[in-house]
């Protein structure tokens, strides 16, 4: 009597194990339906920094590794050129702007008098010149002169109306000033120099080397000696926040997912740490599965790339990293990302 109820408990207890295994199954089977699952790699951009001019390194100011900031100093070229150019162009801009208000300002009241006073030389000597001539002439109808004498006096009196005539229209070109024309072409002149003399400031400001994003130095490709020209990049800046996750997704889920769904990024590095992220870019070609992410099998099925953004403040997640992507297909899209998720 006592083995009877033994064997009903032993029956029940296979029954609740058969009943929760089927629950579990069915859970799974519901839980992978709402999933998707992906795997790939970390990837990340790369920037080349590099100088503006030409000229020699005296310092980087930066070793592989260090975190920068944008607009950072980096390195720098060797200044003296660029600064004695500076010096040359403000000579030239000073020297033009001199010449412009002198020509703006007109003749000085000196210069002017000196004009009148060679006005009135000039009329005097006309006079006495022509008297002589009328004298000469008198006197050489009484045959008392050579006629030359009068041949020089005649000479002597048209140079004088000449003179006056030169010293009259110098008197007024003092009092009219310079040339409206002469003053445009003078500021223009000084527009010149000024613009010369920004691009030499300008370039000294580009002897310096910026970070033009935050990141990582990854390579210091030159040294400080070194001659640099603008094609030739100084330092290998890696851009490492936000990061992104190359992945593919086959074509038969393509239509589950959207950009701006979240998506949980887990690394073997970190496990039980799983990263948030979201899809950023699904790529509109399809293309067969590449060589070193499936089985020789699945690499004939027609994929389209994918990538996973996340933010990467602590640097944790690096290039190249193998990574594992879940995408919950019940979740919402994240209409909080903005331009710029990874500045808040």
């Amino acid at each position: 009597m006592l083995q009877v109820p033994k064997k009903i408990f032993v029956i029940l207890t296979l029954l609740l194990c058969i009943a929760l295994g089927i629950l579990y199954w069915l859970q799974q089977s519901s839980h992978q339906h709402n999933q998707i699952t992906l795997y790939g790699n970390v990837d990340i951009r790369q920037v080349e920094a590099a100088f503006y001019d030409t000229g020699r390194i005296v310092t980087i100011l930066v070793q592989e590794g260090d975190n920068v900031k944008k607009g950072q100093l980096l390195a720098q070229l060797d200044p003296v050129r660029f600064q004695e150019l500076i010096k040359q162009q403000q000579a030239l801009l000073a020297a033009q702007q001199q010449l412009l208000n002198r020509l703006r300002n007109g003749s000085r009241p000196e210069e002017i008098e000196q004009a009148r006073s060679e006005v009135s030389s000039a009329k005097a000597n006309l006079i006495n010149t022509q008297i002589t001539y009328e004298r000469q002439l008198e006197l050489v109808k009484k045959q008392y002169v050579p006629k030359q004498n009068v041949d020089n006096a005649l000479a002597a009196f048209i140079t004088a109306k000449a003179n006056l005539n030169h010293a009259q229209q110098t008197l007024k070109l003092a009092l009219e000033g310079p040339r409206k024309e002469d003053i445009k072409a003078a500021e223009q002149q000084l527009k010149s120099y000024q613009s010369a003399l920004a691009l030499s400031q300008q370039e000294l400001l580009d002897a310096n080397l910026y970070a033009p994003e935050s990141g990582v130095i990854e390579n210091r490709i030159l040294e400080p000696g070194d001659m640099v020209t603008p094609q030739a990049a100084v330092l290998t800046l890696a851009l490492d926040n936000p990061i992104w996750v190359r992945a593919y997704i086959p074509e038969t889920s393509l239509g589950l997912i959207h950009p701006g769904m979240p998506a949980e990024i887990n690394s073997d590095s970190y496990p039980n740490q799983p990263f948030a992220g979201w899809i950023g870019y699904i790529s509109p070609t399809a293309e067969f599965t590449p060589k070193n992410v499936e089985t020789p099998e699945l690499r004939t099925q027609l994929v389209y790339q994918v990538r996973i953004f996340a933010c990467n403040t602590n640097h944790r997640l690096r290039l190249g990293m193998p990574i594992t992507l879940h995408i919950n297909l019940t979740d919402k899209l994240n209409s909080h990302l903005g331009n710029d998720p990874c500045s808040k």
